[in-house]
């Protein structure tokens, strides 16, 4: 199972024992998933099991509505089942429409839409509005691949109501349209994790946090091995140029043409290429530090350019 399937059957099993909540719930189920047929009867019609099966808890807890699930296989090719549940009751039709405050469209085949905000005015409404919609048209990526949680809205009306609701937990969702969808989004991690906390799929959001631990301290040793493979191959790099230098210098002037100091460190650089200047410091007699032996070294080098000079120039 997906991350996002594991998250909608963690979310499918709760219900809330305020009824308020549960009306909340159903609104954004329904606002997603229903419509009014021309019969006059409430359709809910989806592709997952578990949201179906959460909507079915909903009506018999909310409102003691008892009613069946029908399931069709999909018209699209290797798409799975689709499960219809309809309450065909005119006064059952009309309890829920006034209990969860959603108005029919009649222009867009009888879907159905919220009027205002009243059913989410508390905070655990809220909460369990958002839990619905995700439930219903919303998915979140693999945390091992990336950051992605989005919830799918059939217009701009219903995903701007939406992204109110999230952004009044401080999660800035953003909206973007997608073909004739418009999509409310969250990208960043952190973030993400706030949206299973809103939503309350706490046992998500902990394999979401330990995920998330594991890949911070994956790029932490990334980025000090890459430091420290660029500072050794840096190291290595001067090294080698040091080593061109003094060969030069022995070539053409010979190591004993120079100063006591820049000759003893010629010599010890040639025969420990691979040591650092702490440790060729601690070798000379007095030792000297990192820096005096950078400026002996340093002197070497100039002394070679010259002579590199002097050649282009007889040239």
């Amino acid at each position: 199972m997906s991350f996002s399937g594991m998250v909608k059957e963690e979310l499918s099993r709760q219900t809330s024992t305020a009824r308020h909540c549960r009306i909340a719930e159903t609104a954004a189920l329904l606002s997603a998933c229903g419509r009014i047929t021309k019969d006059g009867s409430l359709r809910f019609q989806t592709e997952n099991n578990a949201v179906v099966r959460k909507y079915f808890t909903l009506l018999q807890k909310t409102f003691n509505i008892d009613t069946e699930i029908a399931i069709r296989e999909s018209s699209m090719l290797k798409k799975g089942n689709v499960y219809h549940v309809e309450i065909t009751d005119p006064l059952q039709v009309q309890n829920v429409l006034q209990g969860t405050k959603l108005s029919v469209n009649e222009a867009d085949r009888g879907t159905l839409f919220l009027e205002n905000g009243l059913i989410t005015q508390q905070n655990c409404c809220k909460r369990a509005f958002v839990r619905g919609a995700f439930l219903a048209s919303g998915s979140i990526s693999d945390p091992e691949k990336g950051y992605h949680f989005e919830i799918v809205c059939p217009d701009v009306r219903k995903a701007e109501q939406l992204q109110v609701v999230i952004r009044s937990f401080s999660v800035d969702a953003k909206i973007v349209q997608r073909k004739k969808s418009y999509v409310v989004y969250v990208k960043e991690g952190a973030q993400i994790v706030d949206m299973l906390a809103v939503m309350e799929a706490n046992v998500a959001l902990m394999n979401l946090e330990n995920i998330r631990i594991l890949k911070e301290m994956r790029n932490t040793v990334n980025r000090k091995v890459n430091c420290e493979t660029a500072n050794i191959n840096k190291t290595v790099n001067a090294a080698v140029k040091q080593i061109e230098d003094i060969r030069l210098l022995e070539e053409k002037v010979g190591l004993e043409s120079l100063n006591e100091g820049l000759e003893e460190i010629a010599r010890l650089r040639l025969q420990y290429p691979e040591a650092t200047l702490k440790e060729l410091g601690l070798m000379l007699n007095p030792q000297v530090g990192k820096s005096g032996v950078n400026h002996r070294l340093r002197k070497l080098s100039l002394l070679a350019d010259d002579l590199r000079e002097n050649k282009e120039e007889l040239l």
